[in-house]
């Protein structure tokens, strides 16, 4: 029996659909440009502070497949994926109100956990909702419109502080206080990003699971597909992942290396921990069969592990270090009570509006680009585009001039967005998008907690103390990162 296609949406059927993301990345945008500002306001000092943004990757590596399992087994009058927006959208508001009120440090890097479960809460399924509603051939231009909102929203609130110092509001406070400059844009964000939410809710229909199988694309085409049987891993091989976790620990400790590691070791004990798991509980048990899924995942999915680890370790080296390297570099200061440093704070603030304007446009280009040259070549494009933009930081002197910078990481920010899903979501099967979608999330979430641990003791031991040098080490991460996307298989009616 032949399969029918999905309908094609129409333009504003996407735009619709895609327009919660606005919100959702008004709320991320918030976070990454402000939450190194807050917590060295508070009185982290800046070697402390990647610790600090440790609670959010954490947050993510729990919360997407859990919430991707629960997604793919809801069915509700709301739907499948959009109860999961509202619930996600109503947190992240009031975490997002909480944030720069916090009186201690403790409190809101309590908050920045909240905040970030949150927004998992209702992004995760935002990237399934895609591949559920949009036929193969529309997913690149999905996924695109995606990143179009994630740069117009990002814009938006990376610029707010600025706009609001320029329009007179205090942009320094007392010790331990957040500038209202801050305050004000997250009780605006939170406004946004509940209104965003809630108009994609209310304006799309989703399609029950019994329809959604009967499409032509509920199963991958083969080539895409992992060899490997579904198997459980044996308890040697658990075992051998614990004592790998804690073997690491005790070297860090003999060697007296710094504490962040200790949560790269823990992470590789986990995994060993989570596969013992797996072998005890029910084959149906939630636990099992995301591990399941995990060890058998795609061979797309596989290579693609490698793009993603690159590509987001220079992401969070940037976001952490920007700030206070622009700040130190080019307005030299880095005494978070100093004018100077908050006139580079709000200047960082600019170049990350700048990147996300950039990334809305390049958002534009890129299905037109995947049409010239393919998804994968497009997506090396861009990330060595990046790449160039982050080095480029170094060398560039007048700080002005470091919008120029922010054109590659725009190209590169764009296609991280959009290009990666577009692979995956061809190489999964409709009944298992989300927790898929939820999974691959490990492989942005892994480099997010290396950066997190290992990037202040690299900044100490072999970059120098200089905060510029992490930012030039997460350009070398793009180029690499372009080189691994050769060895992603595509599938030849989308490129």
């Amino acid at each position: 029996m032949t399969r029918r296609e999905k309908p094609q949406l129409s333009f504003w059927q996407i735009w619709n659909m895609c327009f919660g993301f606005l919100g959702i990345q008004f709320g991320f945008a918030l976070q990454n440009a402000n939450a190194s500002r807050i917590f060295e306001t508070l009185g982290a000092p800046m070697e402390d502070v990647p610790g600090l943004w440790i609670a959010a990757p954490l947050t993510g590596l729990l919360v997407q497949p859990i919430v991707g399992y629960l997604s793919d087994r809801t069915w509700t009058r709301w739907g499948r994926r959009r109860p999961f927006f509202m619930i996600g959208a109503v947190l992240t508001t009031l975490a997002l109100l909480v944030m720069p009120n916090s009186p201690t440090l403790w409190i809101a890097a309590g908050t920045l956990w909240v905040l970030d479960a949150s927004i998992n809460v209702s992004m995760e399924p935002f990237r399934a909702f895609v591949g559920d509603q949009l036929a193969p051939r529309q997913r690149p231009t999905g996924f695109a419109m995606q990143s179009f909102f994630i740069g117009v929203g990002a814009i938006i609130a990376s610029f707010l502080p600025f706009l609001l110092a320029h329009a007179g509001v205090a942009n320094t406070a007392a010790p331990g206080q957040v500038p209202d400059t801050v305050r004000y844009a997250f009780y605006f964000g939170a406004a946004v990003l509940l209104m965003a939410i809630t108009w994609t809710v209310v304006s799309t229909r989703e399609y029950p699971p019994d329809e959604l199988q009967a499409f032509a694309d509920a199963q991958p085409p083969a080539h895409t597909q992992a060899a490997a049987a579904a198997v459980g891993a044996t308890w040697t091989a658990a075992a051998g992942w614990v004592a790998a976790g804690a073997a690491l620990a005790l070297l860090i400790f003999w060697q007296g290396g710094d504490r962040m590691l200790y949560v790269l070791a823990g992470l590789i004990a986990s995994y060993g921990l989570l596969l013992g798991s797996a072998r005890v509980l029910p084959a149906t048990h939630m636990v099992a069969v995301i591990v399941g899924d995990l060890r058998t995942m795609p061979a797309t999915m596989r290579r693609l592990a490698w793009v993603q680890f690159f590509s987001w370790f220079a992401l969070f080296a940037m976001w952490i270090y920007t700030t206070t390297a622009v700040a130190g570099t080019h307005f030299g200061s880095v005494d978070p009570r100093s004018a100077a440093y908050n006139e580079g704070a709000n200047w960082v603030g600019v170049l990350f509006g700048a990147y996300n304007g950039f990334a809305a446009l390049a958002a534009l280009l890129i299905p037109l680009m995947v049409r010239a040259i393919g998804l994968r070549w497009s997506h090396l494009v861009n990330l060595w585009l990046g790449g160039a933009g982050l080095v480029s930081l170094m060398v560039i002197d007048d700080p002005a001039w470091l919008l120029l910078s922010m054109v590659g990481v725009g190209f590169a920010w764009a296609s991280i967005l959009s290009l990666p899903y577009a692979l995956l979501s061809d190489s999964v099967p409709a009944a298992k998008m989300g927790v898929y979608m939820g999974i691959f999330n490990f492989f942005i979430v892994i480099p997010q907690l290396v950066a997190a641990s290992a990037l202040g003791f690299a900044l100490r031991a072999w970059l120098g103390g200089e905060p510029m040098h992490v930012l030039v080490l997460g350009g070398v991460s793009l180029f690499i990162a372009g080189l691994c996307v050769l060895r992603v298989p595509s599938r030849p009616e989308v490129v």
